[in-house]
């Protein structure tokens, strides 16, 4: 393979502005959100059509060329990073930023991968509409990266995660091929459903470059309260209590830790502190109504006068305002800025709703166990069963020594997860961090037939090589 001649051939397929070969430039493309990873690139080629994008493939394809696609950049598990040791080009989505349709009476919109999610929202809601995919990255994250992630965030609990969102894809395949699987269907029982494949896939088995994605209502009335509870059984008795009361307008329930409260209001200007008194836990809860004059307010204040008169819930208080809301949302943002002022081993792992506080008490009596002082903050979307169990260090331990434990906390964390019959990974993906890591967590009968897909769509092992899974 002439390399130079394959990378000419690539920068003609998509133009001048298509591309980034100056050192300097590609560095945003070489490493991921938390600089654990980087790599290296021989060049950053940016499509603007799912027909450059084909070009591009199959130009790779006929050289063996390894491709890294890429989203915003946002993944917190090195999907996104190149190999640093193998030629490769990366894949930037960005430019192919184009809505393609919005039909409000099917409740779907097409989009092409590179749209930010957050333009996404906005989108949706000039026609009087909702797309409820929403993560903290939303301002910069990519609706092809969300969908190649299979992300989650903090409407799961009623609307499902991205793959429950997704009705179609197109994808250019490992041989420079498109699959046009864009359909607008609730219901096509025509055989296997391919789109699955892709996502959650991280790039590994093609690029997606556009999706049907689902809409919904648009929430009339929003009611958001904060909780403050004496034990994180407590939080799930309430959860059950909210679930069973509220039916499908429970649309948010976050577990936050005094801990991650502390860590916050000593880090993040303007972080509130909204009860009087101190407690162990909180709950931030929301109720949502498409509908005007719904009496949501009056559930949600009969269900919290049951849980006050219960025992579930010591002090709370409902916002007046959007204002309010959202400062009360804030102190959650506010909880994944402060763990940055500190050495934070991180995990996002999933168990059964039903274990969740089983798996809080067990997973932080044992890493204080092995390291007296250590901070677990337990925060997230409760839920769905998700838990964001990260570790702060000790007060006054060196920073670099207390990180380099990483795999040694991880093993302990996940192994409660698997007697809990959960997962390592809720959200945020496979990606480098967890390849190897997943063989010892899923059954080999699953690892066998993921390597088989990879094998059968991908077998030069061009596409994100080294995410995933080995093969």
């Amino acid at each position: 393979m002439d390399l130079a001649a394959v990378l000419e051939r690539i920068k003609d397929a998509v133009g001048p502005a298509g591309w980034i070969a100056d050192r300097h430039d590609q560095e945003p493309y070489l490493i991921e959100a938390r600089r654990l990873y980087r790599g290296a690139t021989r060049l950053v080629v940016r499509p603007a059509s799912t027909a450059e994008v084909a070009a591009v493939v199959r130009i790779c394809a006929a050289a063996g060329l390894a491709i890294v696609p890429q989203g915003g950049n946002t993944g917190l598990v090195g999907g996104g990073v190149p190999p640093d040791g193998r030629d490769n080009i990366v894949v930037a989505l960005g430019r192919m930023n184009q809505i393609r349709a919005i039909d409000p009476v099917n409740f779907t919109m097409t989009v092409e991968a590179g749209c930010i999610l957050a333009d996404l929202h906005d989108a949706a809601a000039a026609v009087d509409r909702l797309f409820p995919l929403s993560l903290g990255a939303e301002g910069s994250c990519q609706i092809g990266g969300n969908l190649s992630t299979n992300a989650g965030g903090i409407a799961v609990l009623r609307y499902g995660n991205t793959r429950e969102l997704t009705l179609g894809v197109e994808v250019v395949l490992p041989d420079g091929r498109v699959w046009d699987g864009l359909r607008g269907l609730r219901k096509d029982n025509t055989g296997y459903d391919l789109k699955q494949l892709f996502i959650g896939g991280e790039g590994t088995l093609g690029i997606i470059t556009a999706a049907t994605i689902k809409l919904f209502p648009r929430p009339r009335e929003i009611e958001t309260a904060f909780l403050g509870l004496a034990r994180i059984e407590d939080a799930m008795g309430l959860f059950t209590h909210a679930r069973a009361a509220s039916a499908d307008q429970l649309t948010a329930f976050e577990l936050i830790p005094r801990a991650g409260l502390d860590l916050a209001l000593a880090h993040i200007p303007a972080t509130i502190d909204p009860l009087a008194g101190r407690h162990p836990w909180y709950v931030l809860l929301e109720m949502s109504s498409s509908q005007t004059d719904s009496g949501i307010r009056s559930l949600l204040e009969r269900l919290l006068e049951t849980a006050f008169d219960g025992g579930l819930v010591a002090d709370g208080v409902v916002a007046e305002s959007g204002v309010q809301a959202r400062g009360l949302w804030r102190i959650r943002e506010a909880i994944v800025e402060a763990q940055l002022y500190s050495g934070s081993i991180k995990h996002d792992v999933s168990v059964p709703v039903s274990r969740v506080a089983e798996f809080v008490t067990r997973a932080s009596a044992a890493v204080g166990e092995r390291l007296p002082g250590i901070r677990p903050i337990a925060f997230g979307h409760v839920g769905d069963g998700n838990i964001h169990f990260n570790l702060t260090q000790p007060e006054g331990m060196d920073k670099s020594a207390y990180l380099a434990r990483w795999q040694e906390f991880n093993d302990i964390v996940h192994g409660v997860v698997r007697e809990l019959h959960g997962s390592i990974s809720a959200e945020h993906g496979v990606g480098m961090m967890k390849r190897d890591e997943i063989t010892y967590y899923k059954p080999a009968i699953e690892i066998e037939l993921m390597r088989r897909i990879k094998h059968a769509l991908d077998p030069q092992g061009i596409m994100n090589p080294g995410k995933v899974v080995v093969v």
